[in-house]
């Protein structure tokens, strides 16, 4: 991870609102971004991750707050701040017609780029992106996981001040997830800023220095990921297995667990250490349910924030 530094903030959001149809879709959120972080926005669908992230592109105008973006007022000189940023969207929309090469070319005429000046530049994007060759492969040819490296080395184009990623390994295989991860860490060490919204949890434990929960368009939480599971969370989970595990916790799990959910045929209890051995060794004479016993992450806590019901 980068160091961070002391300068301004790369984004400041202060006082955020925005409302649609008399229903406010985002309620007074505020954070920043320092230089050198990589800073998450979590939420369920509908939290008003993405109003926001469009009210601090200048992209939707808020109802109320004060947002400055690479050293730009917005949305009064959104246009200029954009110049300095590069986003990676929820869904590649590179230009099917052009092979890896041309796509990158036209990208930098939109940052004022010469070509001479991108195609300087294409062989260390296409390098870090692990497409090296591919300048004149079709997109036709190229696989889900190439694709969505191709789009992050587009963002890099223009040399950005702040990355935004928006759900960056969405439908990637694992073993594309964890090369775009590593390449994010690299941009990291090298002191780039990166705002990122994602539903994996892991993936915000792995990168993120500190995020923010959204739910209902008010921060619910707001810290480093190891601060927020130390101080929202119980620190040991047993999760039990079965069709006779509803009954089981509520008859015999209370006496250990601090907190039961239960989901289904699932039953999370939220344990403190030393209550864990007196559970197992309970639930070792119950051969018809599953175990499994695990350190609290932060999947627990944006479940306990903001619930296990289905959002649309």
């Amino acid at each position: 991870m980068a160091t961070l530094t002391s300068q301004a903030p790369v984004l400041s959001v202060a006082g955020l609102r925005k409302s649609y149809a008399g229903r406010e879709v985002v309620a007074g959120v505020s954070f920043n971004l320092a230089r050198g972080e990589c800073y998450g926005l979590l939420g369920p669908n509908g939290a008003g991750k993405t109003t926001a992230l469009r009210c601090c592109l200048g992209l939707t105008t808020p109802g109320a707050g004060d947002i400055t973006l690479v050293g730009e007022p917005v949305p009064q000189r959104a246009r200029e701040a954009r110049m300095k940023v590069g986003v990676v969207p929820q869904f590649d929309n590179l230009d099917p017609d052009f092979t890896v090469a041309e796509n990158l070319r036209v990208f930098g005429r939109y940052f004022g780029l010469a070509d001479a000046e991108t195609r300087r530049r294409i062989p260390q994007l296409l390098d870090f992106a692990g497409l090296a060759g591919k300048e004149q492969a079709r997109l036709q040819t190229l696989s889900g996981g190439m694709k969505r490296r191709l789009t992050l080395a587009r963002a890099l184009v223009n040399d950005p001040e702040l990355l935004l990623l928006d759900e960056p390994t969405t439908g990637l295989d694992p073993q594309a997830r964890h090369l775009i991860w590593e390449r994010l860490k690299h941009l990291l060490q090298q002191g780039k800023t990166i705002l990122l919204t994602t539903h994996f949890m892991d993936e915000a434990e792995r990168l993120c220095h500190r995020l923010a929960i959204l739910d209902e368009g008010h921060i619910v939480a707001q810290g480093a990921p190891r601060e927020l599971i130390a101080s929202q969370i119980e620190p040991q989970v047993v999760e039990v297995y079965g069709e006779d595990a509803p009954a089981w916790a509520a008859s015999a799990a209370q006496p250990y667990a601090k907190r039961i959910e239960v989901s289904g045929e699932t039953v999370f209890c939220y344990v403190d250490d030393g209550q864990v051995i007196p559970l197992l060794a309970q639930l070792a004479n119950l051969p018809q349910l599953r175990t499994l016993h695990r350190p609290a992450n932060l999947e627990d806590v944006f479940l306990k924030l903001t619930g296990r019901e289905l959002r649309d």
